[in-house]
């Protein structure tokens, strides 16, 4: 097989190893050394160990994207937190810090303009791989939703994390309260309810909910975010966050 055929072959898989190559050759060092000439060509880039995607003739980027990427780095790995909000496009901004959850851990790298970042997966529900997606694997929207205030101090951040669940829309309850099952956190129940009670209705969350999360946040009172300065307390999730935060009512100063 020549190098163009090759190309055109490997172009079918946005993201494939040596290994997609030798299905081609009868050796694998012929697999490998076509592959080196497609990659000295150009025509073929390395993302990282074993790792490959190929560039476009016609726009000289690499065809596959970053949830492509981040499906294929390890074979436990999943698009989640912001960045599978971008996939869902209620994201308000584009965050060059691509977040991949995995269940062994990988080091970051750096990738055309986008760093991947591995976060340890400590839940194996709320996993989608997506048909005719070229491999996307990307947590549902209601995992999304729990992981992204799970891990509120350790990624985006308070406001940009509210200004992306803003854009989400009628939720499936019970997927929610199952992956808060699995996590058993009860500052995670704190955080759902305190955060999520005024946009309830836009969410499609019951009454019923809010009462199951109540049940488990425990006596401990607790402050939202590590960085609050001007705050106040809400008595009903024992919650101390700050006072700018447009989803605290009748709050009580500290």
């Amino acid at each position: 097989m020549n190098n163009m055929n090759l190309y055109f072959e490997l172009m079918q898989t946005p993201v494939f190893t040596m290994d997609d190559g030798c299905k081609y050759y009868d050796k694998i060092e012929s697999a490998r050394s076509a592959v080196k000439r497609l990659v000295k060509q150009g025509s073929v880039v390395r993302i990282r160990n074993n790792m490959y995607t190929c560039i476009s003739g016609e726009t000289g980027v690499p065809i596959a994207n970053r949830f492509q990427i981040a499906s294929c780095i390890t074979p436990t790995s999943y698009v989640s937190h912001h960045t599978a909000m971008e996939y869902y496009g209620v994201a308000d901004q584009v965050y060059y810090d691509v977040y991949v959850s995995s269940e062994t851990k990988f080091q970051t790298f750096d990738f055309y303009g986008y760093t991947y970042q591995c976060i340890m997966a400590k839940c194996k529900q709320g996993i989608e791989t997506v048909k005719y997606s070229g491999g996307v694997k990307v947590t549902n929207k209601e995992r999304t939703l729990v992981d992204c205030l799970k891990d509120i101090d350790k990624i985006s951040g308070l406001e940009e994390t509210m200004a992306n669940v803003q854009g989400l829309h009628n939720l499936q309850e019970k997927k929610i309260l199952q992956y808060l099952e699995e996590y058993n956190n009860q500052f995670l129940y704190q955080k759902m309810g305190f955060l999520l009670w005024n946009i309830r209705k836009q969410l499609g969350l019951s009454d019923t909910f809010f009462e199951v999360c109540l049940g488990r946040i425990g006596k401990s009172k607790r402050y939202l975010t590590k960085d609050a300065n001007d705050v106040v307390y809400d008595k009903v999730w024992r919650i101390v966050a700050p006072k700018n935060i447009a989803h605290i009512k009748n709050g009580e100063g500290i």
